[in-house]
């Protein structure tokens, strides 16, 4: 598999937008995101709506291959379809923060402690 040829630097804003827009608003955000990367007729990201879109994350269609495109999608993808749909989606953007994985154990750990 090729290697993206400079240092992608990923700095976490999701936590100041959660903290800013409220949970409603984050998640609307999120799904904003899904939106702009699917593929209108099949309403899902598939390797082609990806690459397509590629711009929209900071990357040119040639900044990676289809094997790195599909490892992204492979990422996320909780049914093995190939495809992310709106809920994989929304859940892998959580996971690949740090910070809200953190919060959302708190969250996890309160709510339990109330059972």
């Amino acid at each position: 598999m090729s290697t993206l040829e400079r240092d992608v630097v990923f700095e976490d804003f999701f936590p100041a937008m959660l903290e800013k827009l409220g949970a409603e608003g984050f998640l609307k955000e999120l799904r904003n995101g899904f939106r702009v990367l699917m593929d209108e007729q099949r309403e899902v990201i598939t390797c082609e709506s990806l690459k397509k879109n590629l711009e929209f994350l900071g990357l040119k269609d040639n900044d990676m291959s289809d094997d790195e495109v599909m490892c992204m999608l492979n990422e996320g993808d909780l049914d093995g379809d190939g495809c992310l749909n709106e809920m994989e989606f929304c859940v892998l953007m959580v996971r690949l923060s740090p910070d809200l994985m953190d919060i959302s154990r708190m969250w996890l750990e309160e709510t339990l402690a109330k059972l």
